[in-house]
């Protein structure tokens, strides 16, 4: 029997060697792979015994060679010619290209290290899976190679076929940013990380899958996150983000928040957000950007969570609210100002096609927005329809955010006309709403919209204009004395 070693990174592939020359394995292999395995006091044959040369350009040509892919590719009835040298099993590690994929380095660092003969070998070997052993991962080199049966040589040619799929995805990507290329193909590659208990609802299946790269983030209590879980909190999170410099409190439902909050402190912060809206979260979700304390916890534990999420708590916060068995409590190690990076597109499949589109994270400038009235906002107005327009931006369309002193006091998504959104979160509103500010994430197509803010004594509106109305509305605000601001950024969320 006869094996074919050569692998780029040569951690514990003795273990593989070993074995093999347990089992009585006549060992092939190539350059590095060759000398490293000499080192370990292992029997190795170089590959030039077979090929006939040593390797040409430096090592870029070793094993493109008919006669090694003769070896590996042969079935069991051509396994007679005394002339080839047959192979049971390749072992082959490819050239490390993923590690340049969220670096910048120049194209000919890129290009020598794209590998050529590790993917052909790899998919030699998988396409002769039922002759050949073929391991493309080091997690398979204990492999215990008197239980390898014909399920197992099946799992391995995919295991292979799939390694090299991922990485001419990787080229492709890393390549086409690099060549600034627009591309008529999109390709999403992903790994499934596991099985959820079920999705939306209980009779739909669901996995998770790794998509690029994913957030770092410890589950330090409770239940495993389910699938509505995941959708809940990274909404929270992205609202989070927004305020990631600030003590900050997001509780989150179904996708939408239903209060939002900034303060001094976290626990500030929570009690302006548990009082504007003291119902919705009931079996929410919340999110803060600064550390838990105990104080904070002990408030959380008094209703009913499901998820709890911040990058860091106190030690006897975490044990306070580890009292309940249930509450999922989250760790989130990226940094919260990292979290608008990831994923930067979205995907939804319909009956039309993929669509594909860049996430929302165009941010306010508050060096180009307009004041548009004949009122304008004082500094406390200013701040609070910058930070409710951060919010409307991830609330469903039609969306309208009521806020007030660094807090949400109403708020509206997902209607079909926008008089009912600002009807809705007005009402929604606990306290008065005199003075509060007014956001919406899209233009006000009619002047009603601004009379119902004025009878609900609104101080101020942000909006993002370009309605043929905007002049109608414009003067509508000044008439009620409302000072205006225009944006020229629409925030749809669909």
């Amino acid at each position: 029997m006869r094996a074919y070693l050569s692998v780029s990174n040569k951690e514990n592939i003795e273990i593989l060697a070993k074995n093999l020359i347990d089992k009585k394995y006549e060992i092939i292999s190539t350059g590095n792979t060759f000398k490293y395995l000499k080192e370990k006091g292992i029997p190795v044959l170089e590959s030039s015994t077979i090929t006939g040369f040593n390797e040409l350009l430096g090592g870029k040509v070793k094993s493109l060679d008919s006669k090694i892919f003769a070896g590996i590719l042969a079935n069991e009835e051509e396994r007679c010619d005394e002339n080839i040298k047959y192979f049971d099993l390749v072992a082959i590690d490819l050239y490390p290209f993923e590690k340049y994929m969220d670096i910048d380095v120049d194209i000919d660092t890129l290009i020598q290290n794209i590998d050529i003969g590790g993917v052909a070998l790899l998919r030699a070997g998988a396409k002769n899976y039922q002759n050949v052993i073929i391991i493309s991962s080091s997690d398979d080199y204990s492999i215990d190679l008197d239980e390898i049966d014909e399920q197992k040589r099946q799992e391995l040619a995919l295991k292979a076929f799939a390694k090299t799929s991922k990485y001419d995805y990787l080229i492709n990507k890393k390549l086409a940013h690099q060549f600034k290329s627009e591309q008529n193909q999109k390709t999403f590659y992903l790994n499934k990380l596991k099985t959820l208990r079920y999705g939306e609802n209980p009779h739909q299946k669901a996995n998770l899958y790794s998509y690029d790269k994913e957030l770092d983030w410890v589950l330090l209590n409770g239940k495993e996150m389910s699938y509505n879980n995941i959708l809940d909190t990274t909404c929270a999170l992205e609202i989070a983000a927004e305020f990631f410099d600030v003590s900050a409190v997001v509780i989150v439902k179904h996708q939408n928040p239903c209060a939002v909050a900034l303060a001094p402190t976290l626990n500030e912060a929570w009690d302006k957000a548990i009082d504007s809206d003291p119902i919705s979260p009931f079996g929410g979700i919340v999110a803060l950007t600064k550390t838990l304390t105990l104080d904070l916890a002990k408030k959380l534990s008094s209703m009913f969570l499901e998820v709890v999420v911040a990058p860091s708590f106190e030690a006897d916060a975490l044990e306070e609210l580890k009292k309940k068995k249930n509450l999922r409590i989250i760790q989130i190690n990226t940094p919260y100002q990292e979290i608008s990076k990831f994923n930067k597109e979205e995907i939804k499949l319909t009956p039309f096609g993929a669509l594909v589109q860049e996430k929302d994270t165009k941010d306010l400038d508050v060096q180009t927005f307009k004041v548009v009235t004949k009122k304008k906002p004082d500094q406390q107005q200013v701040e609070d329809m910058i930070f409710a327009f951060k919010v409307v931006k991830h609330v469903k369309s039609n969306a309208i955010v009521i806020a007030k002193d660094l807090r949400t006091l109403g708020i509206c998504g997902g209607q079909t006309n926008r008089v009912g959104a600002v009807e809705i979160a007005l009402n929604r509103v606990c306290d008065s709403p005199k003075d509060a500010v007014l956001a919406s994430d899209g233009f006000f197509p009619a002047i009603d919209n601004i009379q119902i803010a004025a009878q609900n004594r609104i101080g101020a509106i942000i909006q993002p204009a370009g309605s043929i109305k905007d002049e109608d509305v414009i003067k509508e605000a000044d008439k009620y004395e409302i000072a205006m601001i225009s944006t020229g950024i629409r925030h749809f969320k669909h």
